[in-house]
C-alpha cells in the first residue's frame, strides 16, 4: 500500500538546538501535508537511552513501570518471570475511554506530537517503536482514540492506551478513512503486530500528547477565528455607517498592545475602498464596534504566549522515569503533568469566549434599526406593495436566538477546568492538572465561535444587499461576492441551519474572504 502523497518531511530526533518542532509542523503532519522521519542521530540516542534501561535492570536497578507495579501499585515487584506481561496488561485495563472519537486530523496530531517527544531519547524505548509511531502517521493508520478518561497527570494514560493497542494490533484504527480492527489494517499495509518490551506502553501513554495535540488544532482554529472576528467587525462598521476614526493608528500606538495594533491595522485595511462622503451615524459607536481591537486583540496577544508553551511543551520530554544516555543514570519525576497546558488553554478559551460575545452583540446591532443606521429590523427584505407584508416575515430574529444561546454555551465552558484538579488512582495522583479537559473545552468553544461568527457572516451580507454592494467596503463586498455564490439573499422566512453549515464550510475549506491569519 503506498503512502497518501505528502509535500514535506519532517525529520525529528535532531538535536534541539538544530531544529524545533513547531505547531505548524504538528499540524502539517495533522492534515497529510508532512510525513514523520526519525533522524538518524536520533535514532541512536534512542538506543542509547534504551541500553540504559536494559543495564539498570540487568545489574538489579529498579525501574518504575518495569520492575514495579505503576502508580499507586509502585510498591508491588514485579518478578522477572511476569514483567513480559506488565506493558501489555498496562494498555489493556486502560481501555476506558469514553465520548467522542477523536477525528483523523486530531489522532495524527496526537502520534506526531508523541513521537517528537520519544525520539529526544530519554524515554528508554527501542527505535523500532517511534519508526512504527512514524509508519502509522504517514499511512494513515490512525487509532480511534476516545475524547474522555484523561486527568492530564501521569500524562493522558487513557486516550495514549488506545496509541499502544494499535501497535500490536488491539483495538480499532482508521485506515483510508475506513474504520477497522488494528490487526486488519497491519496486515493490510504490511505491518507485524509489535510486542512491547520494558516500560514501552507506559512510555507511549505517559505523556501529555494527547492535550498537546489538541492544543496545537485548538490555537490555529483561534488563530483564524481572529481574523474572522476582525473581517466582520469591519463589515458590521461598514453597514452601519461607524465612525473608522475608531481604528486610527495613532490609538493604538499610545497603548501599544501588539494583537490591538494587529487588528487596528486590519480594520483599516479592510475598510478601505469605501463609497466616498459615506456618513458616520454617530461620533462613538457602541464598545462591541468602538473597542473591537481591544477585545480582539487580547485573543490575538494569548495567541502568541499559547504557541510558546505549546512548543516547549511538544519539545520537551513528558514521561516518567526519564533516562540520561550520557550519564547512564534514570531519574524519576513529573514532567508528565500538564498544568502548563491547562493553564494556556483555560486562557485561550476565555479570549475566545470573550471573541464570541462580541461577535453575537454585533449582530443585535444590526437587527435594531436604531443602532443599524436604520436598516429594517431584523434585516427583514421584503418589497411590494402588499402593507405589512414584512409583518409575516421574520429575517434574522430566530438567528439572534440561536447565537445567544452558542454565546451562552461558550460563556458557560469558560469556567477554568485546572481549578477543578481531584485526588484519584488511590490517592497516587492525589494533584493533577485537568489539561486534557481544557483542550476539549478549548475546541468546543471556537466551534461554537466561529458558528456565531457565521450566524453573522450571513446577517452582514443580508445588510450588504440592503445597502447595495457599490456602497460598501472592499472586506463587506468580499464576503458578500463569496457567500452570495453559495447562499442566496433571504427575501422571505425560510430555515437556514444549511446557510450556517455552508459559510461554516467556507470558513473552514480556508475560502471564505476574511483576509490573511496573524503571524509573527
Amino acid at each position: 500500500m503506498t503512502e497518501p502523497a505528502t509535500t514535506s518531511t519532517l525529520l525529528i530526533g535532531r538535536d534541539p538546538a538544530e531544529r524545533t518542532v513547531s505547531v505548524d509542523d504538528v499540524l502539517a503532519v495533522a492534515r497529510g501535508h508532512a510525513r514523520l522521519v526519525l533522524d538518524a542521530s536520533g535514532r541512536e540516542r534512542i538506543a542509547r537511552s534504551h541500553r540504559v534501561l536494559e543495564k539498570v535492570i540487568a545489574n538489579g536497578g529498579d525501574v518504575y513501570g518495569a520492575t514495579t507495579g505503576v502508580g499507586a501499585s509502585v510498591t508491588n515487584a514485579i518478578p522477572a518471570a511476569l514483567r513480559d506481561d506488565l506493558p501489555h496488561n498496562l494498555l489493556r485495563f486502560h481501555g476506558c475511554g469514553t465520548g467522542r472519537i477523536l477525528d483523523e486530523e486530531e489522532a495524527a496530531a496526537v502520534l506526531a506530537v508523541r513521537v517528537v517527544s520519544l525520539a529526544a531519547g530519554h524515554s528508554a524505548v527501542r527505535p523500532e517503536l517511534v519508526e512504527r509511531l512514524c509508519e502509522m502517521a504517514n499511512l494513515r493508520l490512525l487509532p480511534r482514540i476516545p475524547a474522555e478518561g484523561s486527568v492530564g497527570a501521569s500524562g493522558d494514560l487513557t486516550p495514549l492506551s488506545y496509541v499502544a493497542a494499535a501497535l500490536i494490533g488491539e483495538r480499532e484504527v482508521t485506515l483510508a478513512g475506513r474504520v477497522r480492527s488494528a490487526a486488519d489494517a497491519l496486515a493490510e499495509v504490511g505491518l507485524v503486530p509489535l510486542s512491547l518490551g520494558p516500560r514501552e506502553s507506559l512510555a507511549i501513554m505517559n505523556g501529555t500528547a494527547v492535550m498537546t495535540a489538541l492544543g496545537c488544532i485548538a490555537w490555529d482554529r483561534a488563530r483564524r477565528l481572529a481574523r474572522m472576528a476582525t473581517a466582520l467587525t469591519a463589515a458590521v462598521s461598514d453597514v452601519t455607517h461607524g465612525n473608522p476614526e475608531h481604528f486610527d493608528a495613532r490609538v493604538f500606538a499610545w497603548k501599544p498592545h501588539p494583537g490591538s495594533e494587529q487588528c487596528a491595522q486590519w480594520l483599516r485595511e479592510d475598510l478601505s475602498l469605501a463609497a466616498p462622503g459615506r456618513e458616520v451615524a454617530r461620533l462613538q459607536d457602541r464598545y462591541s464596534l468602538r473597542c473591537a481591537p481591544q477585545v480582539i486583540g487580547v485573543l490575538l496577544d494569548v495567541l502568541e504566549t499559547t504557541r510558546a508553551t505549546l512548543e516547549i511543551e511538544l519539545n520537551g520530554v513528558d514521561d516518567n522515569p526519564l533516562f540520561d544516555p550520557d550519564r547512564g543514570e534514570v531519574v524519576h519525576a513529573g514532567n508528565f503533568y500538564g498544568g502548563h497546558v491547562a493553564q494556556a488553554m483555560d486562557s485561550l478559551k476565555a479570549c475566545v469566549a470573550s471573541v464570541c460575545d462580541l461577535i453575537d452583540r454585533q449582530l443585535v446591532l444590526l437587527c435594531d434599526p436604531a443602532t443599524s443606521a436604520g436598516l429594517p429590523e431584523n434585516l427583514v427584505a421584503i418589497e411590494g406593495d402588499q402593507p405589512y407584508a414584512a409583518h409575516v416575515h421574520h429575517g434574522f430574529k430566530a438567528m439572534q436566538i440561536t447565537a445567544s444561546a452558542l454565546t451562552a454555551e461558550a460563556q458557560k465552558l469558560t469556567m477554568p477546568a485546572a481549578a477543578f484538579s481531584r485526588s484519584t488512582e488511590s490517592h497516587n495522583q492525589d494533584k493533577v492538572s485537568m489539561g486534557t479537559i481544557a483542550a476539549r473545552d478549548c475546541l468546543r468553544i471556537v466551534e461554537l465561535c466561529e458558528t456565531v461568527g457565521a450566524v453573522l457572516a450571513l446577517a452582514a451580507c443580508q445588510a450588504v444587499d440592503l445597502r447595495g454592494p457599490a456602497r460598501c467596503c472592499a472586506r463587506s463586498r468580499q464576503l458578500h461576492a463569496e457567500v452570495r455564490k453559495h447562499v442566496p439573499s433571504l427575501d422571505a422566512d425560510r430555515r437556514q441551519d444549511h446557510d450556517i453549515d455552508t459559510v461554516l464550510g467556507l470558513l473552514r475549506a480556508g475560502t471564505l474572504p476574511i483576509g490573511e491569519t496573524h503571524e509573527p
